[in-house]
């Protein structure tokens, strides 16, 4: 796969295909990042018992109250894991947040599941760019598995489509973290306003970052068109076409405007 030059000189941007097979003889890895001994405890527990009833491609590694020894265990074996991890450790250097954070830089596509007693905390996630796949309220025990049992089901059902399916990604840095986003779940960009911005809507995600819509468009191919000086959208996401209020419906709900020049090509390309 060839290089891409930085964005402006500020950014990097690159689209890749990613080959998902299961490496042969490897599980895939299960953390449990958790103060409470008990909790703890009980979590890897129940998370071991349906890895056998079910019989999941997963085994749980360590189960741990302090962060570091989360990092550097993933640093010792990296590769795509799954992570059950507290927000308030205390008397740790670093929250839940934090680590979620740390995790992001070495594994990027790993599954990343909150169990704490604070669910007002959510949104928190989005705010530190950390993707997390769900949120799950540890204050009732019959809850906590039900959250669980959810994920790993999500998580098998995922890793079972990626299976031997090649797809391509679109990659991008935001702040410390690459986020890898399917090419086919990305909606439209947008210009933001502000200098080198552009917002990209996805299926799943909104995402800011520093970037050029015309390496955009280059990099991109022909699936996007470049139907505004603002918008360069995905012609598979496009629902229909308001021609006389020059606006696109995308099949998201989302909107977004056409020039009066792009009519002929969006009626040619769809």
């Amino acid at each position: 796969m060839k290089n891409f030059r930085p964005l402006n000189g500020i950014s990097t941007v690159q689209v890749e295909k990613f080959l998902y097979m299961k490496e042969e003889g490897r599980m895939l890895p299960v953390y449990i990042c958790e103060d409470d001994a008990k909790i703890r405890a009980a979590q890897k527990e129940y998370l071991e018992k349906q890895i056998m009833i079910e019989g999941y491609d997963m085994e749980v590694v360590l189960c741990s109250g302090h962060p570091r020894e989360i990092i550097e265990a993933v640093k010792e074996s990296p590769g795509r894991g799954i992570y059950f991890l507290d927000i308030e450790l205390v008397g740790e250097p670093m929250d839940g947040f934090g680590l979620g954070q740390e995790i992001r830089k070495l594994d990027s596509r790993g599954f990343l599941i909150y169990v704490t007693a604070f669910p007002d905390l959510a949104f928190e996630t989005f705010r530190y760019h950390l993707e997390a796949l769900d949120y799950i309220v540890k204050g009732n025990p019959v809850k906590m598995q039900e959250g669980i049992r959810h994920c790993l089901k999500v998580i098998t059902e995922r890793m079972r489509k990626e299976k031997g399916e090649e797809r391509e990604f679109f990659s991008v840095k935001v702040m410390d973290v690459v986020k890898h986003i399917p090419v086919d779940e990305i909606v439209f960009f947008e210009t933001t306003g502000r200098t080198h911005r552009i917002e990209l809507h996805g299926q799943n995600d909104r995402i800011d970052f520093i970037g050029s819509m015309q390496e955009l468009e280059e990099k991109l191919g022909e699936r996007f068109l470049r139907v505004h000086r603002a918008y360069l959208v995905n012609l598979e996401q496009i629902a229909q076409l308001d021609l006389k209020g020059r606006e696109i419906l995308m099949k998201n709900g989302e909107t977004c405007m056409f020039s009066r020049g792009m009519k002929g090509a969006l009626l040619e390309r769809m």
